[in-house]
């Protein structure tokens, strides 16, 4: 190897960083890219502009600067890095899906107020300074189009030298808008909070000063749709983050379940496996989430579809081997810690297929090597990046005993 050679950015570290052969780490650099000896970048052919006038200081995104080329691959490697770190190599590696600019239905944005002056945005990166959004290069356009009125709505609400929260989701009937942290005082804030949402046409505009959610406005039921049925939306809750990430998603699962039997979804959330994969099949879904189990189970009984809701921690109380092995295949779709206590007893059932979905390479390689130990096969994976030009990234793991 040439000493040049050693100044190439060869890859892209989990946190976004630029690698050299030898190790050093080089923050915005793209693979190909050169450190000259003054420590300046040359820019290779994998060097892209960044789309959004506000990259590289807004903490929403962190690698603009890659083409689509070295994202693909980084998507791919955050997950495969992870599993040989374990000493495993899946079967199969499917070509990744990355979601297109401007899809994020989801969003949750930081405001706040000095003197006349409203700041919405995302938090700098390692900082508590407020990008202050002019545009957005991943918000679906009926998310960031609220956020110009929203400036002068949290002139209303919004008290001097103070912080809120501002969350959205795209949901059946449209935004639905939560606004935390504010203080509604007085005829004009009523009015205010009235007009905005007719102007705007939300789904529903909930408003916490501190005391809990309080709904304003919600001309009709809040709902989400998986699968064909309507299912109750709490405020805010979860959502995969582009709808054609979860199509990807829900898709690679379908793709690997048998074509009969009965399926438990763990972690269900909402439903948006349970019900998207149900339609002619009986579901078995479970979820530590009170307000979230009881909308699932509500919105399966009205789509009559043969699901059974059941309100468990899988955490303190993971369903045991004798209770697995009554199911063709299990659906694991757990938050960012994993699932090791209900992945050690599908380790110790007969279960024949494990479909799991990740969004965390290190908590996903760990399980893995405990289904791998006990006789599964890691058969594919199928990396998905919904968030778009972040280090987030996710998975689904098919595993076969």
């Amino acid at each position: 190897m040439r000493d040049s050679d050693l100044d190439s950015i060869i890859r892209v570290a989990a946190k976004g960083d630029g690698v050299t052969a030898d190790g050093r780490h080089f923050p915005l650099t793209a693979p190909g890219d050169w450190i000259r000896p003054d420590g300046s970048v040359a820019f290779g052919v994998h060097h892209a502009v960044p789309p959004c006038s506000h990259f590289p200081a807004c903490g929403g995104c962190q690698l603009q600067h890659l083409d689509e080329e070295s994202y693909v691959d980084f998507v791919t490697a955050r997950f495969t890095g992870a599993l040989a770190g374990q000493g495993i190599t899946p079967g199969a590696v499917l070509p990744p899906h990355i979601s297109p600019p401007m899809t994020r239905r989801r969003a949750s944005l930081r405001a706040a107020r000095a003197g006349r002056k409203i700041t919405i945005g995302f938090a700098e990166e390692g900082s508590h300074k407020l990008i202050d959004l002019q545009m957005c290069a991943v918000l679906d356009p009926r998310l960031f189009g609220l956020v110009a009125p929203l400036r002068d709505l949290l002139g209303l609400i919004l008290p001097d030298k103070r912080a809120a929260h501002v969350r959205m989701s795209l949901i059946d009937q449209g935004v639905d808008l939560m606004l935390e942290g504010v203080k509604v005082s007085g005829l004009a804030a009523d009015e205010g909070l009235g007009d905005f949402a007719r102007e705007h046409r939300l789904a529903r505009l909930t408003i916490d000063e501190g005391d809990g959610p309080q709904t304003r406005w919600e001309p009709e039921p809040a709902t989400i749709s998986f699968g064909g049925a309507a299912v109750g939306f709490p405020p805010f809750s979860f959502l995969q983050a582009t709808p054609d990430g979860e199509a990807a998603l829900v898709g690679a699962v379908r793709d690997a379940l048998p074509e009969t039997g009965a399926i438990a979804d763990l972690f269900c959330g909402l439903g948006t496996f349970a019900l998207a994969l149900g339609e002619k099949r009986p579901v078995y879904a479970a979820e530590g989430a009170r307000d979230v189990i009881l909308s699932l189970k509500l919105g399966a009984g009205r789509a009559q579809r043969r699901l059974a809701a059941d309100h468990r921690d899988l955490f303190r109380r993971p369903l045991t081997p004798e209770e697995l092995n009554r199911f063709a295949a299990i659906v694991l779709d757990p938050p960012r810690a994993g699932a090791k206590e209900q992945v050690l007893q599908i380790a110790a059932s007969a279960v024949p297929l494990v479909a799991y979905v990740s969004c965390n390479p290190a908590s996903f390689a760990r399980d893995a090597a405990h289904l791998v130990a006990t006789g599964y096969v890691l058969e594919s994976v199928k990396p998905v990046g919904q968030f778009r030009w972040t280090t987030h990234v996710e998975l689904v793991g098919i595993f076969r005993r």
